[in-house]
Parts: structure tokens; sequence; C-alpha cells
């Protein structure tokens, strides 16, 4: 008889299905043209009507379905009515495929935490830079991220009319990761990518104690770690506090499917239990691979600056 899929695999395959269902909103509330922009503690800490709906339709379609959840999402909206559009109820039937890894056959839905940024690079958004955004659902199961699904719903948007808008990457530590092709940088090549538009001297500092080659600066950790896993760039360094566990833990859990690492300035790994505080305070590094080549070389000034 056939075995119904672990929870697991049910709970990651609606995450994919909620996830291109938040693209879909995002696209259309910028295709609407009105994208009620508020700021939340400052010109580069925005939200948008995009923000808003996607959380919600993300929130409430996994609740819907799996009720005993912990979702933590980034914005802090009050428990309104959810219109029934906002709700998806498929899945991915791919995913519900693949064999759930043996030490996470035994989950039960309280046991798991959902970390939600509902359009990870609002800022970018705002200006008009969409492949910088990213929806992101985490997954963390004993305060690590296990599994996760990123979706990018302006993938391709500047390839032409005839082009398929949007793609969803996702992943299960010991399955590995999906919805992309896996590539490394060139030997030697060190390339870091860092924020736009939360840079400081600290953080100018520790790159330039790094030496790299070149330095890329996009929106999003979502993007960052999609720069990491396709080759772009070799490492991501943030010597800086902000980023938040909602914005590491879907793309942890896609990183580290994949052999990479991703911890903070000082080595640490996060911690994502729901009592966890939200902030990473102490920046973040992370590499698909070579980690220790750049750990070694973050600055103990940089690392004095940063208390975790």
């Amino acid at each position: 008889s056939m075995t119904s899929p672990a929870l697991l695999m049910r709970v990651v395959a609606s995450a994919y299905s909620v996830a291109e269902k938040a693209a879909t909103i995002v696209r259309n509330v910028m295709s609407a043209g009105d994208l009620g922009i508020v700021e939340k503690t400052g010109a580069n800490d925005l939200q948008t009507k995009a923000d808003r709906l996607v959380q919600m339709s993300i929130c409430a379609s996994l609740a819907r379905k799996f009720p005993k959840l912990t979702i933590i999402g980034e914005e802090e909206l009050s428990a309104d009515e959810v219109t029934e559009e906002l709700i998806e109820d498929g899945h991915c039937e791919e995913i519900l495929k693949k064999t759930c890894p043996a030490q996470y056959t035994g989950i039960k839905e309280e046991e798991l935490v959902i970390w939600v940024d509902p359009l990870d690079g609002t800022k970018e958004y705002t200006e008009g830079l969409l492949d910088h955004v990213t929806v992101l659902i985490g997954i963390a199961y004993g305060g690590k991220a296990i599994a996760g699904v990123i979706n990018q719903p302006y993938y391709n948007y500047e390839a032409g009319a005839g082009a398929v808008l949007g793609r969803t990457i996702w992943g299960v530590l010991g399955i590995g990761a999906f919805g992309f092709q896996l590539t490394e940088v060139p030997a030697g090549k060190h390339v870091i990518v860092t924020t736009r538009s939360h840079s400081s001297t600290l953080v100018n500092d520790c790159i330039s104690a790094l030496n790299p080659d070149s330095v890329i600066r996009v929106g999003g950790a979502g993007n960052k770690i999609i720069q990491l896993i396709e080759g772009k760039a070799s490492a991501y360094v943030f010597a800086s506090p902000g980023c938040k566990k909602w914005d590491t833990c879907a793309p942890e859990a896609i990183l580290h499917a994949v052999g990479g690492k991703i911890t903070d300035i000082h080595g640490n790994s996060f911690q994502y239990n729901k009592e966890v505080k939200h902030m990473n305070s102490a920046g973040v590094l992370a590499t698909l691979r070579n980690y220790d080549y750049y750990a070694s070389r973050i600055p103990n000034t940089v690392k004095q600056s940063l208390v975790p």
C-alpha cells in the first residue's frame, strides 16, 4: 500500500505552490501601478501592498492546511479576514514523489517553524530592480533551517515577450536543491556579493580586507544566495546587523542542501526556533565553496564591532 508522504514533504510541496501564488500577487500589484508604499523605520525600510498581501496569502494558506505550524512573518499585520482569492490550496506533485530523509520522517506539525519574508528586496521592488526580488519560505526543525523555497517573481523579465516569467527554487537537507543550475565561480576568482542599500564603513572595510577581484551590490538576501549557487559570486559578506531570520532561513536551507555554508561574521550558525530573536545582529558570511578562505580573512576589528 502507498504510505502518504511525510509531513515535511507535504509542507514543502504546499510551500512551493503558495510561493508561486505569491509571485502572481507580487506581479499583479506592480502591474496595477499602486504599490501602497509605507515607511516602517525609514526610507530604506519599506513595506508595500505586495508585502502585506503576500504575507497574508502565505501565512493563511499554510495555516489552513497545517494548523499547528508556527509561522513567523516579517510584516506586523492585523488579523483581518483574509479573502478567499488569497488562499492557495495546491501543492507540487514532483516534491511529494521525493523520499523524505529518514531523520525527518517523524516530524510533527507543531515541531516546525516557518519563517516568511513575503517580499525580500522591497526597496529594489519599488525602484524597478525587479530581478532582485524574491519570496522566501524557510522551514526550520530543532532550531535548524532544513528546507526552503525561494521564488523569483521576475526571473527572466528582461528576456523579452515570449519568455516564461519567474521561477521557484526549493531544497531539503539530505535531498538537494532544485529549480536552478548549480554552478561554481571559476577557481581562484574572488567575487563578493553584498548589500546595495545598507552599506556602511564597516561593510566596506570588511570587503576591502578580503581583497576581492570584484564586488557585486544587489538587494535581497534570497537574491544574494542565488548569486552563490549560480556561480556569479563566491562569497556573500555583510558586516552589519539588519539581516533577519526570515531573510536567511530559506536561503540557508537551499545553500546547505548543495554543500554551502552560512554563518554570522564570527562563524556562529543561525538558530531558528520560535523563541529566537529575529535579528541576525552579527552579520552574514556565506559561500558555496571555500568558506574557510573567507572566514579566516574577516578582520578582528570587524568582528569586535559586531556582537552576536
